[in-house]
Formats: C-alpha cells, sequence, structure tokens
C-alpha cells in the first residue's frame, strides 16, 4: 500500500514541474518576440567588435529595434486584436 502512496506523490511532483516549465516558456518566448531584434542586433555588434570592425550599423538597428519594441509595449491589447500584435 506505501509503494502506490509514492508513486502517487511522484506523479504529483511531476506534474507540478511540468506546469511551471510550461509557464517559463511562455514567459520567455514572449520576451524574445518583443525583444529578439534587439539582442540579435546587440550581439552581432559585439561580434564585430571582437573581430576589430566598426559595429555602429549593428547598434543603430539595435536602437531602432529597442525603440520599436518600446512603442510596442505601450500599445494595450485585449483578446479581441491578439493577432493584429505583431
Amino acid at each position: 500500500m506505501k509503494h502506490r502512496q509514492r508513486n502517487k506523490q511522484t506523479g504529483q511532483g511531476m506534474t507540478e514541474y511540468i506546469v511551471i516549465l510550461a509557464l517559463v516558456v511562455v514567459s520567455a518566448i514572449g520576451v524574445y518576440s518583443l525583444l529578439g531584434k534587439t539582442v540579435r542586433n546587440q550581439v552581432a555588434g559585439v561580434a564585430k567588435e571582437i573581430a576589430g570592425q566598426s559595429s555602429s550599423q549593428e547598434l543603430n538597428e539595435a536602437k531602432g529595434a529597442a525603440q520599436e519594441a518600446s512603442t510596442k509595449a505601450k500599445q494595450n491589447y485585449g483578446l479581441s486584436d491578439y493577432d493584429d500584435a505583431s
């Protein structure tokens, strides 16, 4: 009898872990969709600087993408216009 109860508790812990993991993944996708272009441009700029090249173009693109993300973040969205947010 004790063996069955132990398996039930293990399954419950795994289910809780999966739910938390799913919430983290959904949050990460949301943040990446908002800031992904900015991060990619900044990483490209750093890579060019490490290689000894000018990265002004990439950094300017990162600034533009950050401004665009800021503008999108300030807009109000609801479920009725969810598809229009892109």
